[in-house]
């Protein structure tokens, strides 16, 4: 083998192609204010992060999509969730800068982007897609478009943000499917769900946690109506705290097809996880939990910087793609949740006193050498 070029950091980095990249629609930047400069240049560097976001979140899927995923491989699904999240942490960050613009110097150059949208970013899309966002669940931006439709080129033909988000439609399964997978095979209470006894042994976990939670539940209500010196609060208490225990055996019933069944066991299974999460072969699985809701809560907080970084520019007007603005990104931000049982389970558990006993805790110890 030779031996390798000697290479420079320029030449590395590509600097100069990559410096070359902020003139917009212009041919020389020099006609360009700084003003525009600076949208152009924090757009792209949102670009490259949602590029590094995605090739994080297909290593995670990957491996939460394997038939057998080990225990140590966790701790690389868990690098990349963190990756994930501290870099929407810096994307966040990057909205002060946008925020150096002024209406009025925004509005100069403004009209040059429209049609042009931030909706047409591929990639967001992609992040979107593969994360496990429904394409039932999407919202419209404004026109009576399909979010596809709205990627194709000016003259209609498909272009290759269009070509880039098919090939992200067409690669499943997403992050969520995947993940959905790993945990219906998660052992509860030592028992796979391939086993004889994993229908009867389900239930029985979900019957004891159900009469502890109902407890708990009890225990909450009964200092909560010593704050209420009126009857009818007193009612409303009990029947606001009734509908919590309602809605817990709603969340648990058995499902009526094998997708319900699935759905009833990887519930279970997340809250198996939280309950015991201090038992040593459930730390990392208890990691890949915790670090998927701190990334969903990221990715909320990044729609809504976004949205108040718009409304703060250019207020309410219509988006330049023909959106809604502001009340658009507002609502992406309230609808565009992919975990909502694993943030549900925040709402079902129980003080570690009333956590049912497991018949077998050892399985989840360390194996003795």
């Amino acid at each position: 083998m030779g031996t390798a070029k000697p290479t420079t950091y320029w030449d590395y980095i590509r600097v100069e192609e990559l410096l070359s990249l902020q003139r917009g629609l212009s041919a020389d930047e020099a006609e360009l204010t700084n003003d525009e400069v600076l949208f152009i240049t924090v757009h792209q560097v949102f670009e490259l992060w949602f590029k590094l976001i995605l090739r994080e979140l297909r290593a995670a899927r990957d491996l939460f999509r394997a038939p057998k995923v080990e225990e140590q491989e966790l701790a690389g699904a868990v690098a990349s969730v963190h990756r994930v999240t501290t870099i929407l942490r810096r994307a966040c960050d990057h909205f002060t800068v946008m925020e150096t613009l002024s209406t009025r110097e925004y509005l100069a150059f403004r009209d040059k982007l429209m049609p042009a949208s931030g909706f047409q970013s591929a990639q967001l899309r992609e992040v979107e897609i593969v994360f496990g966002l429904e394409a039932g669940d999407r919202i419209g931006y404004g026109l009576d478009l399909d979010y596809l439709e709205a990627l194709r080129a000016a003259d209609g033909s498909p272009s290759p943000a269009l070509q880039r988000v098919q090939r992200a439609l067409a690669d499943g399964p997403t992050l969520k499917e995947a993940l959905d997978d790993w945990l219906y095979r998660t052992p509860i209470d030592g028992v796979g769900p391939d086993a004889p006894e994993a229908a009867a042994r389900l239930d029985e976990f979900l019957s004891t946690y159900l009469e502890a939670h109902s407890s708990a539940v009890d225990r909450t209500l009964e200092r909560a109506l010593l704050l209420a010196d009126k009857e009818h609060d007193r009612a409303k208490l009990r029947e606001r705290y009734a509908r919590e225990k309602d809605s817990v055996a709603e969340f648990f019933a058995p499902g009526e097809d094998e997708a319900g069944r699935k759905r009833r066991r990887v519930r279970a299974a997340m809250l198996f996880i939280e309950t015991y999460r201090d038992l040593p072969l459930l730390a990392w699985p208890r990691e890949v939990l915790d670090g998927l809701v701190e990334l969903e809560q990221l990715f909320v907080m990044f729609r809504q910087r976004h949205a108040r970084m718009v409304e703060r520019v250019i207020g309410k007007r219509t988006g330049t793609g023909g959106s809604a603005g502001v009340d658009y990104l507002d609502e992406t931000a309230l609808r565009y949740r992919i975990l909502r049982d694993l943030w549900a389970i925040r709402t079902l558990q129980v003080p570690a006193d009333l956590a049912p006993p497991l018949r077998n805790p050892a399985f989840y110890g360390f194996a003795s050498a």
